[in-house]
């Protein structure tokens, strides 16, 4: 695996850190919204889809 490969990983795992952090704090801010875990993860969810429609 190359060091470009690494670097691009490393930066898609850390964006999904700061969505998933974001989405459920703002969920926390905003209890109508939904269970801050579950809006978390699925913005994750989204991310991850999208990743894996553009890689192919």
């Amino acid at each position: 695996m190359s060091t470009l490969t690494r670097l691009v990983i490393l930066l898609l795992v850390l964006v999904g850190g700061i969505l998933f952090g974001g989405l459920a704090y703002l969920a926390y801010r905003h209890p109508t919204w939904g269970q801050p875990l579950i809006v978390g993860l699925t913005g994750v969810g989204v991310l991850a889809a999208v990743v894996a429609t553009v890689a192919r």
